[in-house]
């Protein structure tokens, strides 16, 4: 269970930020997650409760954006949304393809007080 690994990076990051902006208290946590980033949302929020607890983020809210696969056909040179783990351009089905998104796992913002 790597969701664990990162919830105690990911409460690092929040007690860092916290103390550096002042905060006393933790309310919520906005997360952007790529689909491809292999990050189990359900998982990674019960670690992140679970070692939270006693923390200025103790009850803070994880909310969790899922990003979409894109590409970038470099043949056709045209962006898509690609299902699956195999990628061919949906135009010109060539395999020349470059990951835009989908493997972000990254903080957009801390909500505290």
């Amino acid at each position: 269970m790597h969701e664990l690994a990162v919830a105690e990076s990911l409460l690092k990051i929040v007690r860092d930020e916290g103390k550096k902006h002042g905060l006393s208290k933790v309310n919520q946590v906005r997360l952007r997650i790529g689909k491809l980033s292999t990050i189990v949302p359900e998982a990674l929020s019960f670690s992140f409760e679970v070692i939270s607890r006693g923390t200025l983020a103790d009850g803070a809210e994880l909310v969790m954006e899922v990003v979409p696969v894109r590409a970038h056909c470099r043949d056709c040179e045209i962006d898509f949304e690609a299902d699956g783990l195999f990628f061919l351009c949906p135009q010109c089905k060539g395999a020349l393809i470059a990951l835009v998104s989908g493997k972000e796992l990254e903080i957009a913002d801390i909500e505290g007080e």
